[in-house]
């Protein structure tokens, strides 16, 4: 099953309109020939460096008896649970494969005290940690494997048979994990971690779970020629021009799986489109809905609704209104992957931006450190309700002192075109119902909203927050941690950790003049059911 695509309403006109014009550009062979002119002059530098992605099936084949002799190789001494440290490009590939393909893979992209020690808990005399990092130097992942170590040693278990390190070649990580005798899997460097899906980073995690990622590669080069070709039938040239040619722009992009066999897609494309487009005031949010989002009710005219569905083509079978305008895709998983990669590369060209850099990632991190190194008091909270502790950046709140009237303080602040951005620096194991506040203030907003847990989002959505149109409000949820967490060699904890990225992110996002509602946990569990009232 290859890649299809239906298209109806103002997707459909930007398809007649647009790909025309990609087609006598050349610009499906370009992407295939890596010509990094493709994004104008300035962002050439960074383009001639990041276009590998386009040719990582092949690349990647040979990795592929390698990954399955050391799974074949950990099985037979007993170990097979496999953990995943990593963050962004390099845990959101792994946990979309290994959950389509219904593969046991614990994903550990968080720094929260309480979901680290579930996966230290958790059958670690049978468990191997592959730390995925392509720079080689991400702090959480650092931290993951500093923790994994001393847990390993503790239990009497040689770290240098458990841990597998996936990175760039040359990085810091490349150099120590060698030198420390690990086994090492080295990424093609000329991929960014968003586009990273078919290499190193998506296939070892994957593999060693059990997925068949033979199979997956075999998907991907199934429509390898399709997205090569100058015509206007080209699967990447249409979607692209889809997502991003709309006229007026449709810059809020919903996407709902609805009877794919694909599981959690739409978070691995949410970094791939918000990280790539979401710079120099433009781009496309990605806005991760259900079948039942009020977004899919209201129909907010700024969105554009992608549906993930089992047959695209059977888009007669559908009621005759029930999907007008929105973009249906169907197709495998290692095809959508690559198509994906190319619409939203074509997208970064029509937006007129580089869809290869990420110029606002590293303000929230540079924040994040300085919190760590100089560990100042904490703010006071503007009040404390019910157990919560309120904070902002900016004075929006005025005379507000409950909940309630935070929350709708904060909303005041939403323009005819905004969004609602929920971040929950939580421990999403222990609080996963916390999920559930997208729909409720969706429905009190009716405006669009999106979800992400802290902090991985950072290295995703984070780009587009600061980066792209100003015109999102921010509810920052954190937690006072039940149980803290010492990171080995570091003078911070893993709950100092966290809370230092959530208060960065803040005051980055106040900086930028977005308002930004905090709210803290202190007892995690009683107040969820406080936070859930005052957003209803």
């Amino acid at each position: 099953m290859t890649f299809r695509i239906h298209v109806t309403g103002a997707a459909a006109e930007a398809v007649r309109t647009v790909v025309p014009q990609l087609v006598a550009d050349r610009v499906a062979s370009g992407i295939t020939a890596q010509d990094p002119a493709l994004w104008g002059p300035a962002a050439e530098p960074e383009a001639s460096k990041r276009l590998g992605w386009t040719e990582a099936v092949a690349i990647s084949r040979p990795l592929v008896p390698e990954i399955v002799a050391l799974r074949e190789e950990l099985h037979a001494k007993g170990v097979n649970h496999i953990v995943l440290g990593g963050m962004g490009g390099s845990s959101l590939a792994p946990e979309v494969i290994t959950r389509t393909a219904e593969a046991e893979l614990t994903v550990l992209d968080s720094t929260d005290p309480g979901q680290v020690l579930s996966a230290l808990r958790d059958r670690l005399e049978a468990t191997a940690v592959v730390i995925s990092s392509k720079s080689g130097s991400t702090l959480e992942t650092d931290s993951q494997k500093r923790v994994y170590e001393k847990w390993f040693q503790d239990a009497g278990i040689d770290p240098r048979e458990r841990i597998v390190v996936v990175t760039d070649p040359g990085s810091p990580l490349d150099q120590s994990a060698r030198e420390a005798g690990y086994r090492v899997f080295n990424a093609d460097p000329n991929v960014g971690g968003r586009y990273s899906a078919l290499t190193a980073f998506g296939l070892v995690p994957s593999g060693l779970a059990g997925v068949d990622i033979s199979e997956l590669l075999d998907e991907a080069e199934a429509t390898q020629i399709e997205l090569a070709v100058d015509n206007e039938q080209n699967p990447g040239l249409v979607l692209g021009a889809a997502i991003a040619g709309t006229s007026p722009l449709k810059d809020k992009l919903g996407i709902v799986a609805d009877g794919t066999h694909i599981v959690g897609f739409a978070d691995w494309a949410e970094q791939l489109i918000a990280e790539s487009t979401g710079k120099e005031g433009t781009g496309l949010l990605p806005v991760v809905l259900d079948t039942l989002a009020p977004e899919l009710e209201s129909k907010p005219a700024d969105l554009q609704v992608v549906r993930l569905v089992a047959n695209a083509e059977a888009h007669h079978l559908f009621p005759a209104d029930r999907h007008e305008g929105e973009i249906l895709v169907s197709g495998s998983l290692g095809a959508q992957l690559l198509v994906w990669e190319y619409a939203v590369a074509v997208a970064g060209r029509l937006l007129g931006i580089n869809p290869f850099d990420q110029p606002d990632v590293e303000a929230a991190k540079v924040a994040a450190r300085a919190l760590l190194d100089n560990r100042p008091e904490p703010v006071a909270p503007a009040f404390t309700a019910g157990g919560i502790e309120v904070r902002t950046t900016g004075s929006f709140l005025g005379e507000a002192n409950t909940l309630d009237a935070a929350v709708d303080a904060l909303l005041a602040q939403l323009g005819p075109d905004g969004y609602v951005a929920v971040q929950a620096y939580v421990d999403r194991l222990a609080l996963p119902q916390l999920a559930g506040i997208r729909d409720l203030l969706a429905a009190k907003a009716n405006r669009p909203v999106t979800f992400g847990w802290g902090p991985r989002f950072l290295h995703s959505t984070g780009q587009f927050h600061k980066g792209g149109p100003a015109v999102g409000v921010f509810l920052q949820i954190t937690a006072t941690a039940p149980e803290d967490l010492e990171i080995p060699g570091r003078p911070f904890t893993f709950g100092q950790l966290i809370q230092a990225q959530a208060a960065g992110d803040a005051s980055v996002l106040g900086e930028h003049g977005r308002p930004v509602l905090t709210l803290t946990l202190t007892n995690p569990e009683a107040d969820v059911v406080s936070l859930f009232e005052a957003v209803n």
